[in-house]
């Protein structure tokens, strides 16, 4: 596996770029290397996908054998902190759209939105698993389509 493609698929996973910024890299990874796009836009998405599984796991069995560390402690607290203003706004403003509400935080293309934090509002809130791993699962779809169909049209202005 060439390292522009082992970046990009290492850029998905990650909680900040996740399929955001590693889609579009191996989208051109695909097009320099005569791969099919539908080949690598499914690994990306799969990938992005398979990762929510991997966050929930961490937050119910890891989490708490973490917060044991002082220096993860903080972070995280300072970083709920910030994030916990942002699901008290979700909550009260979305609670009426249900699952669908998660979907469309997920599925928006912006930094923070992802499946990520998708998990930790849906575990925050206490949701129900199975509905939100589906909800999730399909905003990182819309949201894997919408970057694909950007960075062919940007590709293709160029």
């Amino acid at each position: 596996m060439d390292l522009k493609l082992l970046y990009a698929l290492i850029l998905t996973i990650m909680p900040v770029t996740e399929l955001r910024v590693g889609l579009p890299l191996a989208i051109l990874y695909a097009i320099e290397n005569n791969i099919s796009i539908a080949l690598i836009f499914s690994l990306v998405l799969l990938l992005n996908i398979l990762v929510i599984f991997f966050i929930f796991y961490f937050l119910d069995n890891l989490h708490h054998i973490f917060m044991n560390s002082e220096y993860y402690r903080r972070i995280f607290e300072a970083y709920l902190k910030r994030f916990r203003k942002r699901v008290d706004k979700f909550e009260k403003k979305h609670e009426s759209l249900g699952f669908l509400a998660l979907i469309l935080f997920v599925a928006v293309p912006l930094p923070g939105t992802g499946a990520w934090t998708g998990c930790l509002v849906s575990w925050l809130l206490g949701l129900n698993r199975k509905k939100s791993i589906l909800s999730i699962a399909i905003g990182v779809t819309i949201a894997g389509i919408l970057i694909l169909l950007g960075t062919l049209g940007f590709i293709s202005l160029i």
